[in-house]
């Protein structure tokens, strides 16, 4: 019976990939050829409100089925719903319905945790841990996370555990999105979104190595740490020789999910609409986009477990697109296109002013008065008059580091402009590059200077 039972699972796992790759088809068409049936009839319909309330009767539809594909298949398709679960980037009936599942993947059972661990770390988990909470403070696509206290130091740390299994899941999952993917840009959208799926299967496999991920926890620190008199954010501490490829030990820091800052608010006796609430939540983002601009324009790191480093070539180009998007410099923008590797046809009379609405969708988080989505694959997109045909695998972190603060900025009802907040930096590294030149260099340098001077003299101008 043990040896039939051993065939039988074994025989499970080989058929799994296949299985889970006909239930992504069968939903993923069923999804698509909705969308398109609504697209055909709405054709036909001469009246605007009619039509609008069609779409948004797709929308929901299209969101239910968005949602029980992502929360039944988990894996990669978790990941999927925290990209598209932004008011900035899907139909808000999309987001009402994903950004449930952030951090709602099936937890793995806690005797299996145990035993990842003390596999890892080769010590009994009784010998580790003084208390161990059982329920995970969160648990999402590769790994969930657990509050503990250390035995030997008592203290209260956080200890991430990756799911057994998740990697060669996700393995199967990427390869169907790049079909997806090829299929997507073939037919109906004009931009590389192949190149996006590719440079996501580099970061997944990045991801499921936590020694990586603690070497860059570390850099990170000891970088904004550096860089600045009072880092923007705080980076958790890696505990010494609690680390290892599949369990990562930090310390534990209290605190409250951005999104869920304006019912923190509310408990506390402020107001979530007042000038108090604004300004604490335009202080939060302006931290957080100084970081990342900090982290891409200098240091060429993204995140933890999506480590970054861009040639230097490709980041002081990003940074002369950063200046051209700050200054509303259209023609400077297209120069900055060709100079990064962004390959575009256009079919567009106003090509510049085009390209550079398009370089908003996808590097600024800035949005039109009364505009409160802004994707670049929106029907008004300027992708429909200009083709993206090769965009730079290496950028993709930084397109997804802008959707994450354009969607926080949306969600907190503010407005506000990352590459207006990175010009200063961007003219930094190109300054040092010895990139700017003529007039242009010199206003830069007086301003680097004088940006140097008050930092050092506590921010008093004399």
């Amino acid at each position: 019976m043990a040896k039939l039972q051993d065939i039988g699972d074994r025989i499970t796992d080989r058929l799994r990939p296949w299985s889970r790759s006909a239930e992504f088809w069968v939903r993923a068409a069923d999804i698509y050829t909705s969308y398109k049936v609504c697209q055909l009839r709405a054709g036909f319909v001469k009246d605007e409100e009619e039509r609008e309330a069609m779409w948004e009767q797709q929308h929901e539809l299209g969101a239910q089925k968005m949602y029980s594909l992502c929360s039944e298949l988990g894996g990669l398709f978790l990941k999927a719903a925290q990209i598209l679960g932004k008011p900035d980037l899907a139909p808000m009936a999309w987001v009402k319905r994903l950004v449930t599942l952030c951090d709602k993947a099936p937890a793995t059972p806690i005797d299996v945790v145990r035993d990842v661990v003390e596999k890892q770390f080769g010590k009994s988990f009784d010998d580790i841990f003084e208390c161990f909470d059982v329920e995970p403070v969160g648990s999402a696509s590769i790994a969930q996370v657990h509050r503990a206290r250390l035995r030997l130091s008592k203290t209260d740390v956080a200890v991430k555990v990756q799911h057994p299994g998740a990697e060669k899941l996700m393995m199967v999952d990427i390869r169907n999105m790049q079909a997806l993917a090829l299929f997507l840009q073939k037919y109906d959208i004009n931009f590389d979104l192949y190149s996006a799926t590719k440079e996501m299967e580099k970061q997944i496999c990045y991801e499921f190595d936590f020694v990586r991920e603690a070497k860059a926890m570390e850099r990170i620190w000891e970088f904004l740490r550096v860089t600045n008199k009072k880092p923007p954010v705080i980076v958790p501490r890696v505990i010494p020789e609690m680390v290892s490829r599949e369990v990562l030990v930090m310390e534990f820091i209290e605190g409250t999910p951005i999104m869920n800052l304006g019912n923190e608010m509310a408990k506390r006796g402020i107001d979530p609409g007042g000038k108090i609430a604004t300004m604490a939540k335009q202080k939060i983002l302006t931290d957080l986009t100084l970081a990342y601009g900090q982290m891409i324009l200098k240091d060429a790191l993204l995140d933890y477990g999506q480590v970054k480093a861009m040639p230097d070539d490709l980041r002081l180009a990003y940074a002369n697109l950063v200046i051209a998007m700050a200054d509303d410099d259209f023609l400077r923008t297209k120069e900055s296109f060709r100079e990064i590797g962004i390959e575009t046809w256009s079919i567009a009379d106003n090509e510049l002013e085009e390209l550079f609405q398009l370089s908003l969708r996808m590097f600024d988080t800035r949005l039109p008065p009364g505009v409160t989505t802004m994707s670049p694959f929106a029907e008004d997109s300027s992708l429909n008059k200009i083709g993206v045909q090769s965009f730079p695998e290496e950028l993709f972190s930084v397109l997804r580091t802008i959707q994450l603060l354009r969607g926080l900025t949306v969600g907190m009802g503010l407005r506000f402009s990352c590459a207006q907040q990175w010009k200063p930096i961007a003219e930094e590294a190109l300054l040092k590059s010895g990139r700017l030149k003529d007039a242009r260099s010199r206003r830069a340098q007086r301003s680097f200077v004088r940006r140097l001077f008050w930092r050092d003299n506590g921010n008093q101008e004399t």
